[in-house]
């Protein structure tokens, strides 16, 4: 099955009261792991890429022919999409585009307003041309997602109001608005302005996508799910969990070497991890 843009997939969500997950890829055992766990639950995906995780894997180019030979490899028949998460700038979402990528996401939440929109426009406009779906963000969400840092002395809550009016002046397929979720561990109990998310949804009608999924309780996953999310992304939880499984594979065979044994046993725990997060979002069976 070829490549896929998010939006159809994430309208059929909102629809159907599930979210998909976005599962950021690493390297290749990530990959293997997130399409092996997509087929095995029968439910769609979107795997992220940032900027910083392309670098490390050879470029936009590779990434997306790495993701090709997987998936005829494994014989993926659901629908999968890979989207450029945290796009910098008009250039690297233009880059990622020509690459073969099928959705991207232009980050101007750093903007103001105004200068937001004309970029996530700019963005837009090439992009749909392409038949590619694109994400934007406003407000600030906390923590650390690759190269980008949010203290929490930055991060900000999305405006209602704003994000109307980013939405209709732009034609974006989905929006993130930022609402308390944070990238990477979270320090305390996650307090989702789920208020407000849902004056964003009654706003703007578009698929909203929820950023650092890691750590969120079920019970706040489902309301957000009731309230238009239909996006999830999860990158932190994976990376302890292979972290955890390399950790121990090793403790328990200090004289093995082969990085094919403790990497299985890494892309084994992410297979897992997201096969989980899978059925948590309602997205098993759906695809």
């Amino acid at each position: 099955m070829p490549l896929v843009s998010m939006k159809e997939m994430l309208e059929k969500a909102k629809a159907e009261n599930y979210a998909v997950g976005q599962f950021n890829l690493n390297n290749l055992e990530f990959t293997q792991a997130i399409l092996k766990a997509a087929q095995e639950q029968n439910s769609p995906v979107i795997l992220g890429v940032s900027e910083g995780a392309a670098r490390y894997m050879g470029g936009f180019k590779l990434t997306v022919a790495m993701v090709k030979a997987l998936m005829e490899e494994y014989k993926v028949t659901v629908p999968v999409a890979i989207h450029l998460d945290h796009g910098s700038s008009f250039e690297k979402c233009a880059e990622a585009i020509h690459a073969g990528f099928t959705s991207v996401m232009i980050d101007g939440s750093h903007h103001p307003l105004e200068e937001n929109i004309a970029l996530t426009k700019k963005v837009v406009e090439l992009a749909h041309i392409h038949g590619v779906s694109v994400e934007a963000e406003l407000g600030r969400i906390g923590g650390q997602e690759d190269d980008l840092i949010v203290d929490d002395a930055e991060a900000a809550y999305a405006v209602p109001s704003e994000c109307d009016q980013l939405v209709r002046e732009t034609g974006v397929d989905c929006f993130a608005p930022a609402l308390g979720s944070v990238h990477g561990p979270y320090k305390g109990e996650p307090n989702l302005g789920f208020d407000r998310m849902k004056e964003v949804m009654e706003l703007t009608g578009v698929p909203l996508v929820l950023h650092g999924g890691t750590g969120i309780p079920t019970k706040d996953i489902q309301q957000a799910i009731s309230l238009g999310t239909a996006k999830i992304n999860v990158n932190t939880e994976n990376q302890i969990a292979s972290h955890k499984a390399v950790k121990e594979y090793i403790g328990a065979n200090p004289d093995k070497y082969d990085p094919r044994k403790y990497l299985t046993a890494a892309r084994d725990a992410i297979q897992s991890t997201v096969a989980g997060k899978m059925r948590e979002f309602g997205s098993s069976n759906k695809a």
